[in-house]
């Protein structure tokens, strides 16, 4: 399948520009307009942005055998029809996408259930809980005619949602070429949304939280850019380990930048009576490694930095190479998913530079489009291991449920 965006200064303008690059057997699956940027702005008439989709290669011309008289009128017949199609299209599509999101929110609880009885019974990626098409019919791509209507309006939902909460193009395109290939006449599109919620789950993989039941110590390392909730989050964690699990746990920070963030976490040790110290040095990164060795975790919170700055960055990696030699350590790179894609992106390949980590999404409360986390374990294979919603120790914080994450993703409540 083609998905292209055009431009125009009207609706119309924009959807014949497409029909002149993709010919008249375009879908168009979504109208908006464009936001104006800048000053000049201002004195600009407003552009119209149309998404369309083609189900196949377009068609080459055929080589011309008519007159140029016939084949003009022809042409104008043509286009008459193709006009009065497009719009009947519209209305019916319009109703087409009401009707499957209602249909979605009906049938999202009983798949995820489903999927959950599939999951327990095996450990495997490759449980399936709809069958996979023959190998026949693997080999041979669908054709126009092998894609039903309702899972034509099946791909345009579900590539509209899944944009609408900001999971990355490039992604949503690989979901909806999978969707058609799958798709074979006479399916119900409950076939497509079940296949696409459970890739969607398989490829967020297992989470990998904490592992209560291996020995210590063990360094757990929070890294992350500032603000995005680090030391809140330690304090979460640590309060589930040495309250809930009854395990022996420290707290350290090498945060000496912030007066704030090392005080807040003094204060969350006092009240869970474990211990707390204030790293300055290498050398007291390694005395706080032995005075620590009978505990169970040492939890390290360490100064957030901005990309630019490589002396932090490697007073940071330092720390970390120092408890390597020690201990064994695990890390945590600490992530809003407040935060714009692209500067994800950037902190995330920053980081992978310097050690390998799981995810941690923070402030999941305070945005409705979770596409990030989607986006973000797609670019670095790495796991999720928690997410947190709100500011209260330590309820807000959960291990990452793949299942309901991706419900959310593709329309479900």
């Amino acid at each position: 399948m083609i998905i292209k965006k055009y431009v125009g200064k009207t609706e119309n303008e924009a959807t014949e520009e497409a029909r002149k690059e993709l010919g008249t057997n375009i879908v168009v699956m979504n109208v908006r307009p464009m936001k104006k940027t800048g000053f000049l702005s201002l004195f600009q008439s407003q552009k119209i942005e149309v998404t369309v989709a083609l189900e196949d290669e377009p068609e080459k011309p055929a080589v011309r055998t008519l007159s140029p008289q016939r084949e003009n009128a022809l042409n104008s017949q043509r286009d008459t029809i193709a006009s009065a199609t497009l719009n009947a299209t519209k209305v019916r599509e319009n109703k087409d996408i009401r009707d499957d999101n209602s249909a979605i929110e009906e049938k999202l609880d009983n798949l995820s259930s489903l999927l959950e009885k599939n999951f327990l019974k095996t450990d495997k990626e490759t449980a399936e809980i709809v069958s996979e098409p023959s190998e026949e019919t693997s080999a041979k791509p669908s054709s126009k005619a092998s894609v039903s209507e309702e899972t034509l309006s099946f791909i345009k939902l579900l590539y509209n949602t899944l944009i609408e909460n900001e999971v990355d193009e490039i992604y949503v395109n690989q979901l909806t070429d999978e969707v058609e290939k799958i798709s074979k006449p006479g399916l119900p599109f409950d076939f497509a949304l079940a296949n696409v919620y459970q890739k969607m789950v398989l490829k967020f993989g297992k989470s990998e939280p904490i592992d209560l039941e291996k020995e210590g110590p063990r360094a757990e390392i929070f890294i992350g850019p500032t603000g995005v909730g680090k030391t809140t989050t330690i304090a979460k964690l640590a309060s589930e380990l040495s309250v809930t699990q009854k395990k022996k746990v420290a707290l350290l920070t090498v945060d000496t930048y912030r007066i704030a963030a090392a005080e807040q976490l003094r204060t969350y040790a006092s009240i869970l009576e474990i211990p707390f110290r204030v790293i300055y040095s290498v050398d007291e990164m390694k005395q706080a490694a032995e005075d620590f060795k009978d505990y169970d975790y040492i939890m390290v919170d360490t100064a957030g930095h901005s990309l630019h700055n490589d002396e932090l960055k490697q007073d940071v990696e330092s720390y970390i190479r120092v408890l390597e030699d020690i201990i064994e350590c695990e890390n945590f790179l600490v992530l809003s998913a407040t935060t714009k894609y692209r500067d994800l992106i950037e902190i995330a390949d920053a980081y992978s530079e310097m050690v390998a980590y799981r995810l941690i999404f923070t402030k999941m409360d305070e945005t409705g489009a979770k596409g990030n986390l989607y986006n973000v374990r797609m670019h670095t294979g790495a796991p999720v291991a928690y997410i947190t919603n709100g500011q209260n120790v330590p309820d807000d914080i959960a291990i990452f449920d793949a299942q309901k994450i991706v419900k959310h993703l593709l329309g479900g409540k």
